[in-house]
C-alpha cells in the first residue's frame, strides 16, 4: 500500500523505516500537517498516517476520497480530530493505536511532578551560573499526599502505581470504570476535586470531557493544589487556569498539551514572534512547566507505535479483523 505519512518529523522516518523493512508498504513523508488544503498530497495513495494535531474533518475526508484514499492509519491513541460519521459514509477505514508503552506518558506525568515540586529545572539553571543558593527552592514530600487521577485507562493506571509506589493515596474519577485495583479509590469527581493535593488528568478529549477542568472546578480545588495534564489541551479551560495561577488557587501547572498547541508545538519558533497570548501568559507563570507533547517520546513508544501502525495496514490491506480499527 502507498501511504504518505503527514506531519513527519525525523524521527517517524527513523521509526517507521526501521519497522517497514521487508513489507510491501511504501510511505511518502510529509512535513506538512493534513487539512483540507493539504489533502491532495496524499493522490496516488491508498492510505494516510497522521498524527494528533492533523485536521481529519469532513471536507478533508472528501478531498482523500476524491483522490482515492481508503485507509486511514492514526499513530496516537486519540481520534477526536478525526469525523468518524464522514469516513463511515464515504467507505473510509479509521485504525489508532490504542496503546503504545503506558509508562511512557505515565512517566512523563510523574516527572513534570518532581520538576515543579523539587525545582530542578531553577536548581540546574542556577548553578550553571555559579549560584548555589537554595532560597525558594523548598519543596513538599509526596508521600501522604492525596493524588487524583482523572481517567483509569491504561495510562492512568499506570500513574497511579507510580504515584501509590511515592506512598501517595490515589483516587480516580472514571464515569465507565466499576472495578479499580485495591490501592486506587473510586470517588465522584466533586470528591477528587476537592479532596486531592494533586491531579492528573488521562482521560480522552471528547463532548463530556471538552473545558471538564474549568473555574467551577478551580473553585472546588484546595488552594496551591498541583494539576497536571499530559491528555489532550482542551480538557482544560486555559482561561480558567490562568485565572486561577493569578488567585494562587492553583499552586503548580504542568501541561504536556495545550489547547491551541497546533500552530506551536513539533515546531522550532525560537526565531519566530509567538501571538498566542495565552501560551505567553502561561510562560510568564514561575509556576508553571510546559512541554511540547513529549510524554509518548521513548524509544519504546516510538517503535510500538510504529509496529502497530504497520499491523494495521497488514490488516487493512488483507481485510483482515482488527480491535484497533474505529470504522
Amino acid at each position: 500500500m502507498k501511504v504518505a505519512v503527514f506531519s513527519t518529523q525525523s524521527y517517524d522516518k527513523q521509526f517507521f523505516n526501521l519497522v517497514n523493512r521487508g513489507s510491501n508498504h511504501e510511505f511518502t513523508f510529509l512535513e506538512v500537517a493534513l487539512n483540507a488544503d493539504t489533502a491532495i498530497l496524499a493522490t496516488g495513495c491508498q492510505g494516510i498516517c497522521v498524527f494528533v494535531n492533523d485536521k481529519v474533518d469532513a471536507r478533508t475526508l472528501e478531498v482523500l476520497c476524491q483522490s482515492g484514499v481508503k485507509t486511514i492509519v492514526l499513530r496516537c491513541a486519540g481520534f477526536n480530530q478525526v469525523d468518524l460519521e464522514k469516513a463511515k459514509e464515504l467507505k473510509m477505514s479509521v485504525y489508532r493505536v490504542p496503546s503504545y508503552s503506558p509508562e511512557a506518558v505515565a512517566e512523563h506525568a510523574v516527572a513534570m511532578i518532581m520538576t515543579l515540586n523539587r525545582k530542578t529545572h531553577k536548581a540546574y539553571n542556577r548553578v550553571r551560573e555559579g549560584n548555589f543558593s537554595l532560597e525558594r527552592l523548598i519543596g513538599f514530600n509526596l508521600h501522604d499526599k492525596k493524588a487524583g487521577v482523572i481517567g483509569l485507562g491504561q495510562i492512568g493506571v499506570a500513574f497511579a502505581k507510580i504515584m501509590h509506589g511515592f506512598g501517595c493515596e490515589v483516587s480516580a474519577y472514571d464515569p465507565i470504570v466499576e472495578k479499580a485495583p485495591s490501592f486506587i479509590k473510586l470517588v465522584a469527581l466533586d470528591t477528587l476535586m476537592s479532596d486531592s493535593d494533586l491531579i492528573s488528568v488521562h482521560c480522552p478529549l471528547n463532548e463530556h470531557t471538552h473545558h471538564l477542568i474549568d473555574q467551577k472546578r478551580f473553585d472546588q480545588m484546595k488552594d496551591g493544589v498541583m494539576l497536571i495534564n499530559t491528555s489532550r489541551g482542551a480538557i482544560l479551560n486555559t482561561h480558567d487556569a490562568i485565572e486561577a495561577l493569578k488567585r494562587g488557587k492553583l499552586g503548580y501547572l504542568g501541561i504536556d498539551v495545550y489547547e491551541q498547541e497546533a500552530q506551536l508545538f513539533f515546531r522550532d519558533l525560537s526565531e519566530s514572534l509567538i501571538e498566542d497570548e495565552q501560551i505567553l501568559r502561561l510562560m510568564s507563570f514561575s509556576n508553571v512547566l510546559i512541554t511540547a507533547h513529549q510524554g509518548f517520546f521513548t524509544t519504546e513508544a516510538l517503535i510500538e507505535i510504529a509496529q502497530t501502525t504497520l499491523q494495521n495496514l497488514n490488516d487493512a490491506d488483507n481485510d483482515q479483523p482488527n480491535a484497533n480499527k474505529l470504522c
